[in-house]
């Protein structure tokens, strides 16, 4: 049986001086990519961020919306909500 799947939606701000998780934005979260958005190159970043920083595969990171805008939806698979929450809150900085 495969594990959780959950959406998450995210605000993401291309072009920034480094890749990270800045924190919450409303029932999201923030986030900071350091490549331009030119040809994919920030929504590969995003994905590759997420997986490292969520400890999950690249291949259970997927790109659902948002495509060619700052309000993005990513669908993690095989990690729960709460995992995620913890571990991006984590990254940010805070407790989780």
């Amino acid at each position: 049986m495969p594990g959780p799947s959950i959406r998450l939606h995210l605000r993401v701000s291309p072009g920034a001086g480094r890749s990270a998780v800045v924190g919450r934005y409303r029932s999201g979260w923030k986030i900071r990519i350091a490549p331009a958005p030119e040809r994919g190159k920030a929504n590969a970043a995003l994905l590759d961020l997420l997986a490292k920083t969520l400890a999950i595969p690249r291949e259970s990171v997927a790109l659902v919306g948002g495509r060619g805008g700052r309000d993005k939806v990513v669908a993690l698979d095989g990690i729960s909500e709460e995992d995620v929450e913890e571990k991006l809150a984590t990254a940010a900085g805070g407790t989780p």
